[in-house]
């Protein structure tokens, strides 16, 4: 969690439950609102600027209102009254560092999820969450900023393609979960070539920079790890409550973004066995190579030993010793020396120590 939030968390202690704080980085100066209604014939979308003349609900239509910005507590009391939601879900919509979840209330379900992008500039997991709520005859998603994760379904509910118009919002609900879990592919490819290019680069030349890379690989897969584990429970349950919002039809379509989630979930641990083992590689290959340096270190000084023993015992200050005023002792010493060392050498390489 960043100092903002906690900071914001701090303001919160003390406040009775259902207070209405927003906690989180502000990306919106002020809440944006649009609304679309439709049915298999018919499609209408305006931008909310009057939030009680424009939210009226009618039995003729299904209805979407998107919801981007939730830091202003004016208006997400406003759409609490017109929705009739309780304080306590206002306040975990507004608190935006929730784990996903779902929650079933008499009218409406309740779900949190974690909207997963990858930014190609700092080449970093961006987490918005997004909160959805499934009514009768509407839906209601709130997203921290003007996100680009729900605009392929808002032109298919424009175009008329597919299923969307034809069946009620709970195929909506499952439609705007299902492209989250989808954007979580798009991530996990991103991740994968990263993870790829760095294991080339470990096992070719090994860098302490490396590390930092690793690190911040791990920290992604477990950002991911955290946003995907709950929301497969949440789905699960969702499929499961026999809740009378959603019909049976619409269980296959879960069961289908169940499965999705759980090929995210194998591949995120694929991809954290992989910089685990990464990690023993790169140490392996730091040992592998302090062991050739002490290698080639101590055959140097192999091959030195007996040279500076020659070198110091006529080095000594005797008067009497042999060959010591022989006038080729000079140069027979220098051949002893280079002698021992060329058979040293041809020794380990016989060896294959070189």
């Amino acid at each position: 969690m960043n100092r903002l939030a906690l900071s914001k968390r701090i303001v919160k202690v003390g406040l009775p439950p259902g207070s209405l704080v927003h906690v989180g980085e502000v990306k919106l100066a002020r809440p944006e609102i649009f609304l679309a209604r439709y049915n298999d014939s018919f499609f209408e979308e305006v931008k909310v600027t009057d939030l009680k003349e424009d939210l009226k609900l009618s039995q003729e239509f299904n209805t979407w209102v998107k919801v981007c910005g939730v830091n202003d507590s004016q208006v997400i009391a406003t759409l609490g009254e017109i929705f009739n939601l309780h304080p306590l879900i206002l306040e975990d919509i507004m608190n935006t560092d929730q784990r996903p979840k779902v929650e079933e209330m008499p009218d409406y379900l309740f779900l949190v999820l974690r909207s997963l992008d990858f930014d190609e500039t700092t080449k970093e997991i961006v987490s918005e969450q997004i909160a959805l709520i499934l009514g009768r005859n509407f839906v209601l998603s709130f997203e921290e900023s003007l996100s680009p994760v729900f605009e392929p379904v808002w032109e298919r509910l424009r175009q008329g393609k597919g299923r969307l118009r034809r069946l009620g919002p709970d195929y909506l609900l499952y439609t705007l979960i299902d492209a989250i879990v989808d954007r979580y592919f798009l991530v996990l490819e991103r991740l994968g070539e990263r993870i790829e290019n760095l294991e080339e680069e470990l096992v070719a030349n090994p860098q302490r920079e490396f590390i930092n890379e690793i690190h911040a690989l791990k920290n992604a897969t477990l950002m991911m790890r955290r946003s995907v584990w709950p929301l497969r429970e949440a789905i699960s349950w969702i499929g499961r409550s026999g809740s009378p919002l959603i019909k049976e039809t619409i269980t296959v379509f879960l069961r289908d973004v169940y499965d999705h989630t759980i090929q995210v979930i194998d591949t995120v641990e694929t991809f954290r066995d992989m910089l685990s083992g990464m990690l023993d590689i790169y140490l392996s290959s730091l040992s592998h190579r302090m062991n050739e340096i002490m290698k080639v270190l101590t055959i140097i000084a192999t091959i030195f030993i007996p040279i500076t023993f020659i070198a110091g015992v006529y080095g000594m200050n005797f008067e009497y010793m042999p060959e010591l005023k022989w006038p080729w002792g000079y140069f027979a010493c220098l051949l002893l020396m280079l002698a021992c060392a060329l058979s040293l050498i041809f020794y380990f390489r016989k060896k294959k120590w070189l």
